[in-house]
């Protein structure tokens, strides 16, 4: 037998020796190792120490909810402020200025030759489409722009249209 298996062999008898005479009681860090203690013991710190942290982020947080509890017309004002909100962007009828570069007004004169092909009332989808054809660069973020200038206006059906003096003002 190899020396190294012969060692581990006799201190495992020793061990055993030892357990079934009455002198097997481990105590203290013999024991932990001999049971797997420390893994346990990291498993339960590490359980112990989440558990605090989110019990401190609860508090921490605890009195945002009892402001709202207190007065609940929070809560009320704070919806009715975004659909306001939304209401008068609709009825603003707000037009964007935004500053074109050379390139974008050449683009918005590109969109507005295929926007004339197309009828009064067309789809976002088929004017990208007649777009990519063409070769526009960058059509997506470019008809993004003309949204938000309001070059191009929602018909509230679904679909858009060409607000040619818009587009006018634009590429001056």
């Amino acid at each position: 037998m190899p020396k190294r298996l012969l060692q581990k062999t006799m201190k495992a008898r020793v061990f055993c020796n030892n357990f079934k005479s009455g002198g097997g009681h481990l105590y203290g860090l013999e024991s932990i190792n001999a049971s797997n203690g420390w893994a346990i013991s990291i498993v339960g710190i590490s359980i112990v120490f989440s558990g605090l942290v989110s019990l401190s982020l609860v508090i921490s947080q605890l009195y945002k909810v009892l402001a709202l509890y207190e007065d609940p017309s929070k809560i009320t004002a704070f919806f009715k402020s975004k659909k306001s909100k939304k209401v008068d962007e609709k009825e603003g009828e707000k037009i964007i200025t935004i500053v074109l570069t050379r390139s974008q007004k050449e683009t918005v004169k590109q969109f507005a030759l295929l926007a004339r092909t197309l009828d009064d009332h067309f789809s976002l989808p088929r004017l990208l489409h007649l777009a990519q054809i063409s070769g526009i660069k960058d059509p997506y973020p470019s008809l993004n722009i003309l949204l938000k200038m309001r070059i191009v206006e929602s018909d509230e059906n679904g679909f858009f249209m060409w607000k040619n003096e818009v587009s006018d003002r634009a590429v001056r």
